[in-house]
C-alpha cells in the first residue's frame, strides 16, 4: 500500500492545501469524502475578520465539528508555525488552536513554516500526525523534521500559489532533491493541476501530491464566483509579481502593488474571498493555463488520481 496513503488513511495520497480565508467545511469534507484529505486553512469558515487568540480558535472549533459532522474520514487543520526561537506559550494564536484541536481529537496536522521542536514534541505528545511543509523547502529543514517527528514531508516548487519560496527552484527540481535525502514520504506541491502533473511527481519519487490551486476552482470551493471565473479565464501571461513572496492574475490592486516601491504581501481576502476583484490579489500556481472548467470535488480528484493505481 502506498505510504502516504497508510498514514493518512485514506484512499489516494492526496491533500487538499489549507489555504488562508479559502477553506470551509464543505470543501474539507468533499474532499475527504472522495478520497484525499481536506485540511482546514486558516480563516477557515468565515469571510468577515474577526480578533483575538481565543476568538479566532473557538471559530476553527465550530469548522471542525462542521466536517465530523459531514465525514467520518481523515481531515487536517494548518498549523503556522512560531518563529524556531519563540516559545509555544510566548504566541497565544497557536497555543490556542492547538488547544482546540485536542480537545476535539483532531489527528491531522499539516505544519507550515519552519521547524518548531516544541511545536513538534507536543503534537506527537498528543497522538497527533504531522505533515510538515516548510515555506522554503531546505534540505536541512526536510531533515530536522524527519529527526523530530514528521510522518510526511511536503516539497514545494517555486510554481506554486500562496506565498512563495525564497528561491526559485521549480517543483520538479524540489521533490527529487529531497526524496534523495530522507526516508520518510514525500509529497509533492506545485503547479499540479491535473493527471499529467501527478504523474510527472510521482515519476520523480513523490508518493503523495499536495494541491490548492486547482481545488480553488471547484463548485464546493468558498472562493467567490468572480474570483474563479477569472482564474479560468487567465494563463501564465497574466501572472505577476506582487511582493517577493507572492504573485497574482493582473487585477487592478496587483498593479498598483507591481509598480510600488514598497514590499508588500497584500491581504487574499477582499478578490478571493468577496469577489472584490479590483480591491485585492487572486495567487494561484504558475500552470493556471490547465485550469479551464468549474468541477465538483469528486470528480475533479477522480482526474487527478485516473491513472494512480499504475503508479501505486
Amino acid at each position: 500500500m502506498n505510504r502516504v496513503s497508510k498514514i493518512l488513511k485514506t484512499k489516494y495520497p492526496l491533500i487538499q492545501a489549507p489555504m488562508s480565508w479559502l477553506t470551509d467545511a464543505k470543501m474539507v469534507a468533499a474532499v475527504s469524502n472522495s478520497g484525499g484529505m481536506g485540511v482546514l486553512g486558516p480563516n477557515a469558515g468565515r469571510s468577515e475578520i474577526i480578533h483575538g487568540p481565543k476568538n479566532i480558535s473557538e471559530s476553527m472549533r465550530k469548522e471542525i465539528i462542521k466536517v465530523k459532522q459531514l465525514t467520518s474520514n481523515s481531515f487536517g487543520i494548518n498549523i503556522n508555525t512560531p518563529d524556531p526561537r519563540e516559545l509555544l506559550s510566548e504566541n497565544k494564536y497557536v497555543s490556542e488552536l492547538l488547544k482546540v484541536a485536542f480537545e476535539e481529537e483532531v489527528k491531522f496536522f499539516v505544519v507550515v513554516g519552519s521547524v518548531h521542536k516544541e511545536l513538534f514534541d507536543l503534537i506527537k505528545k498528543n497522538n497527533g500526525v504531522i505533515i510538515f511543509r516548510p515555506l522554503t523547502p531546505t534540505i536541512e529543514q526536510f531533515k530536522l523534521a524527519e529527526k523530530y517527528g514528521a510522518s510526511i514531508v511536503v516539497a514545494t516548487g517555486y510554481d506554486e500559489g500562496g506565498v512563495l519560496p525564497e528561491h526559485s527552484f521549480g517543483t520538479f527540481t524540489v521533490i527529487p532533491n529531497t526524496v534523495d535525502e530522507v526516508s520518510i514520504p514525500v509529497m509533492g506541491a506545485g503547479g499540479i493541476n491535473d493527471k499529467r502533473g501527478v504523474n510527472a511527481a510521482f515519476d520523480l519519487g513523490a508518493e503523495g501530491i499536495y494541491i490548492g490551486s486547482r481545488f480553488l476552482v471547484t463548485k464546493e470551493s468558498p472562493m467567490n464566483l468572480k474570483a474563479k471565473q477569472m482564474i479560468i479565464e487567465s494563463d501564465s501571461s497574466d501572472l505577476i509579481s506582487v511582493s517577493k513572496t507572492q504573485r497574482s492574475i493582473k487585477t487592478k490592486k496587483a498593479l498598483q502593488l507591481a509598480n510600488s516601491k514598497f514590499d508588500v504581501a497584500m491581504n487574499l481576502r477582499p478578490a478571493m474571498r468577496l469577489g472584490e476583484i479590483d480591491q485585492g490579489i487572486i495567487t494561484v500556481n504558475t500552470g493556471l493555463a490547465t485550469i479551464k472548467q468549474l468541477l465538483s470535488v469528486k470528480k475533479l480528484i477522480k482526474n487527478l488520481m485516473e491513472d494512480f493505481e499504475d503508479v501505486s
